[in-house]
């Protein structure tokens, strides 16, 4: 091998070397370089006997430097190969996939557009969770807008919109603006008004009976050839009042042949008699149908992508006709499937479990029973937990189901490090102790942090354990940071045996808490309250503070009443 081609050698395994210690974040490694150093030149193999040699050399070189000195070493050698590792190490990084189209936009922005007919159950958090995520990823724009343009099927409830914005700053976002369509009814007004001198909405008396069967049939509706003026004149009476609920529409006038009759002709107003919750939008009479309101918000507020449901593809299809009479570009569109939710047995649906409250069957938007933000909180479920569990899901148009397990088991990642240790026992039986324990058990509060400190349990003549628990005549148990019993004579008899026994294998560790000083503990959990005594130290704890219920699971404090403390059990 003459001194050119050696030299061909070593810079050809130098860029291959770093590109394998680059992309594995680890020492290059001789025979995995060699596959690929061969197979881009192959002129190399005449010499196959002598490249090892040489190779071995220059790996070893390259292995003695630092990380950042091996990705500096190879942006000299091979820019366009570090860019592609780059790129992979970005793609792995997120669990979405790119917004379409991204880099023609100065900036990113989406919109989270809810129903305010009341608090958020569990899917709902997805749009915020993926949308939110964008937006930092981006470093762009999303807006809460409140889509409550239907005072009578869809009526808004009060109360959801702060309840709304509550569940957004529990998953963790806070929205760059925030809009409700009900205060911009003169936006749309003028925008119909411009849409029918375009020639592109007509005013419509027909029954809905009549025009369905004119549509299907793809025959026109006679009053589509209206003059400007009359449309106009008509459109100003709606606004004014003077129709009743069902007498005058507005349509849009698209292709009366089109090959999918639902967006023939589509209503972009109608007449609705019930005043709208709002004050402030309570006169007012002539609503626009979402599709409207919808579209020409997406424009003003320069929306650049939409996520929506794959079963509202028909809005894009519909609301084009109304960009292409303006003249406006369409956003971007993601279409996604719904999500499926396992372990509740009420349905995640907000109009079911807001009739189970209203029928006294849930206590409220946070029992524990309901699928709904409000009482995965209230659980003490944190908000990062879900939106982990949501993005994770991606954006596939196929329906996707998601487990709690997944957001329990996020949740325990978060908590478990911080989260202190308790003995509760539920539905405890009560067993005397014989043979002079200890005076008072010192479990620690947390078996990973020494530094914490441990828990101060009184021993008194009894114990409660669990009934699941209870040992066999004559059988060795471990009392949890109290020590060795054997159960004789109706009686945990203290053995005195060190904790040898329990490394041994020979006796099974139970949890307990003294009969006498223990606290009473309701525990609200998804399967109904759940009734037991804690030690005593949980009647110091803190509303709001989580703990770890060992051999039971997390929970949340929620109060402190005069006979009892109530807890909501959060996961295992």
């Amino acid at each position: 091998m003459n001194d050119e081609l050696r030299e061909r050698v070593e810079r050809e395994v130098e860029k291959h070397a770093l590109l394998n210690a680059v992309k594995h974040e680890s020492d290059a490694d001789v025979g995995a370089i060699m596959g690929p150093l061969m197979g881009d030149n192959p002129e190399f193999r005449e010499h196959g006997d002598e490249i090892p040699g040489i190779a071995g050399g220059v790996v070893g070189r390259v292995n003695d430097l630092d990380y950042e000195a091996k990705r500096a070493r190879l942006e000299e050698l091979a820019p366009e190969e570090l860019a592609e590792i780059e790129a992979e190490e970005e793609e792995d990084e997120h669990d979405l996939p790119d917004l379409p189209n991204a880099e023609e936009y100065d900036e990113i922005r989406m919109r989270c557009a809810p129903n305010p007919n009341g608090p958020w159950h569990v899917g709902h958090a997805r749009m915020p969770a993926v949308i939110g995520t964008y937006r930092d990823r981006y470093d762009g724009w999303f807006c809460v807008r409140f889509d409550d343009t239907d005072p009578e099927t869809k009526r808004p409830d009060l109360e959801a919109y702060d309840a709304i914005l509550e569940d957004l700053d529990y998953l963790g976002f806070e929205p760059d603006a925030t809009y409700k369509a009900s205060d911009r009814l003169e936006t749309y007004y003028d925008h119909a008004r411009e849409l029918i001198e375009l020639g592109g909405a007509y005013t419509c008396s027909c029954s809905g009976e009549d025009f369905s069967e004119l549509k299907n049939s793809g025959e026109p509706c006679p009053h589509r050839e209206k003059d400007t003026e009359t449309v106009l004149e008509e459109f100003e009476a709606m606004i004014d009042g003077e129709y009743d609920s069902g007498e005058m529409v507005l349509r849009v006038k698209t292709d009366i042949e089109h090959k999918n009759p639902a967006l023939r002709d589509w209503v972009a107003f109608r007449m609705i008699d019930t005043p709208h919750p709002r004050e402030e939008a309570s006169e007012y009479r002539c609503w626009p149908m979402l599709d409207f309101q919808s579209g020409v918000d997406d424009h003003l507020i320069g929306i650049t992508h939409i996520i929506r449901g794959i079963d509202l593809q028909d809005s894009a299809k519909r609301q084009q006709f109304v960009y292409d009479y303006f003249d406006w570009d369409y956003p971007e569109v993601i279409h996604w499937g719904h999500v499926q939710l396992d372990d509740y047995d009420v349905k995640m649906s907000t109009s079911t479990i807001s009739e189970l409250i209203e029928q006294g069957k849930l206590d409220g938007w946070d029992d524990p029973r309901a699928p709904t933000l409000k009482s995965l909180r209230r659980r003490g479920i944190r908000g990062e937990a879900i939106v982990d569990a949501m993005t994770k899901l991606g954006t596939s148009t196929t329906d996707v189901d998601l487990a709690m397990s997944s957001i329990y088991a996020n949740n325990r990642d978060l908590i478990d490090d911080e989260t202190d240790r308790r003995f509760l026992v539920r539905d405890g039986v009560q067993l005397p102790l014989g043979g002079s324990p200890p005076e008072e058990a010192n479990p620690p509060l947390h078996p990973n942090h020494e530094d914490r400190g441990v828990r101060e349990i009184p021993v008194s003549d009894a114990v409660l354990l669990e009934e699941g628990d209870l040992p066999d005549r004559e059988e060795r148990i471990w009392l949890k940071g109290l020590g060795c019993f054997q159960y004789t004579r109706d009686t945990l008899q203290y053995t005195g045996d060190d904790i040898d026994v329990v490394r041994e294998g020979d006796v099974d560790v139970i949890h307990w808490v003294p009969a006498e000083e223990s606290v009473p503990v309701r525990m609200r959990t998804m399967d109904g309250d759940v009734s037991g005594h804690a030690e005593p130290g949980v009647a110091a704890l803190e509303s709001d503070e989580v703990v770890q219920f060992e051999r039971v699971g997390f929970a949340r404090i929620d109060r402190h009443d005069e006979d009892e403390t109530i807890a909501y059990y959060a996961h295992p």
